[in-house]
């Protein structure tokens, strides 16, 4: 197992991952809760009407995801990730929000002495729901979100 790097950084395999789990759309939408979204899943000034071609819906993805990435690293501080737990999590948060992600159990678990790797990454299957229901696209998002952040640790779990 190679050493674990302490720096969350955003990658492009995270960028991938979240503009395929969001999808484009460029016409804004009800996102089910009463949340305005457009592009790849952006919520900033999204008004009813809005409209956005897919060259500016990357540009906002790539923004939000840098925001929500320094976000992410600065609430899980010197806790030693690798990209692939990273990548899980910045997902999970572009989807959460940030502020839900920072006060999580996920983020407890990662903050003890030892981390709790395996317990963090349980967590994420916790947030399929919207509006008080588990929504069949969550679960499959946090299933896929799950597995990328248990690649090294598959072993662990099994025993």
């Amino acid at each position: 197992m190679r050493a674990r790097n302490s720096i969350i950084g955003l990658s492009a395999a995270a960028i991938v991952m979240i503009a395929s789990f969001e999808g484009y759309r460029g016409n804004s939408y009800d996102d089910g809760v009463g949340v305005q979204t457009i592009g790849f899943g952006t919520t900033a000034n999204v008004k009813p009407g809005d409209k956005m071609d897919p060259v500016r819906a990357l540009g906002l993805l790539y923004r939000d995801a840098n925001e929500i990435t320094e976000q992410v690293a600065q609430c899980v501080g010197d806790v030693p990730v690798h990209q692939h737990e990273a990548d899980a999590f910045i997902s999970l948060s572009y989807n959460i929000g940030p502020t839900a992600f920072c006060r999580s159990t996920l983020v407890k678990k990662l903050k003890q002495s030892p981390p709790d790797y395996l317990g963090a990454c349980n967590e994420i299957l916790r947030w399929d729901k919207a509006g008080g229901r588990v929504l069949p696209g969550l679960t499959k998002r946090r299933q896929q979100e799950y597995q990328l952040c248990m690649t090294d640790k598959q072993q662990i779990a099994e025993k």
